[in-house]
C-alpha cells in the first residue's frame, strides 16, 4: 500500500483512500462538510502541519535558500516526540491500506 503527499484540493486518483490534511488552519470559506467534496480532504491532522513560523517563512519567497531552510524546519518540527509518534502510527498504517497526506504544497507551486 501507499502513503503519497498531494495538494490540497488536487483531483482524486482512483483507490487514494482517504486524504488527512496536515495544515495548521482548514482552508476558509469552505464548509466542513464540503472539505472532502472538493478534495481538500476526509480528516484533519494539524499535528503534523508546518509552524506558523515556517509557513511565514515558506511564503516570503521562492528564493532556494528560504525553502532549503523551511524543509530544515519542518524537518526538526517532525523529530519532536508528538509529530514523530503520528508518522510513525501512519507508516504503520500503510502497510495495510492506502491513503494521501494532503498539505498545501508550495514546492510544487515552485
Amino acid at each position: 500500500m501507499a502513503i503519497r503527499v498531494v495538494q490540497l484540493g488536487s483531483p482524486r486518483l482512483a483507490g487514494e483512500g482517504i486524504r488527512i490534511g496536515t495544515v495548521r488552519r482548514p482552508p476558509r470559506g469552505v464548509a466542513k462538510s464540503a472539505y472532502a467534496a472538493r478534495d481538500f480532504y476526509d480528516v484533519w491532522l494539524p499535528a503534523l502541519a508546518p509552524s506558523a513560523e515556517l509557513v511565514k517563512l515558506a511564503q516570503s519567497g521562492k528564493r532556494d535558500k528560504l525553502w532549503s531552510a523551511f524543509v530544515r524546519g519542518y524537518r526538526a518540527e517532525m523529530r519532536r516526540p508528538d509529530a514523530s509518534r503520528v508518522l510513525d502510527v501512519l507508516a504503520a498504517l500503510s502497510h495495510g491500506a492506502s491513503f494521501a497526506v494532503g498539505c498545501y504544497c508550495a514546492e510544487e507551486s515552485r
